[in-house]
């Protein structure tokens, strides 16, 4: 059975349904992707840049939605209304999240049977 707290099991199953032999190499290309997307928010952040963590947040929300990851998106979404206010205060907090969720999401796919 497929923990499904993170990773929205319908998305997976249709991901798995359509890339087939390729799910895994997806699944893969996610986290490594993520690891940097997380990476450009953080130097967003750092340079207290709100146009790039905009941009970070909001390609990144398209990727984690993509995928399932309801959870990073919802927090991608909210760092990048937060750099559309102008401003990158919090953004620290929203990071700190979601690092933790990504950490869950990644344990999650490391036990799906691929």
């Amino acid at each position: 059975m497929m923990a499904a707290e993170h990773l929205n099991p319908d998305v997976i199953q249709e991901l798995r349904l359509v890339m087939g032999g390729e799910f895994a190499a997806l699944l893969r290309t996610f986290v490594v992707d993520s690891e940097q997307r997380i990476a450009a928010i953080d130097a967003a952040l750092a340079a207290a840049d709100v146009e790039a963590l905009r941009r970070a947040a909001h390609s990144f929300k398209g990727s984690t939605s993509n995928i399932g990851t309801l959870g990073m998106a919802e927090l991608c979404r909210q760092l990048e209304e937060l750099a559309r206010s102008g401003t990158t205060a919090g953004g620290a907090e929203l990071l700190a999240l979601l690092r933790v969720e990504f950490d869950c999401v990644q344990q999650e796919i490391n036990s799906l049977a691929v």
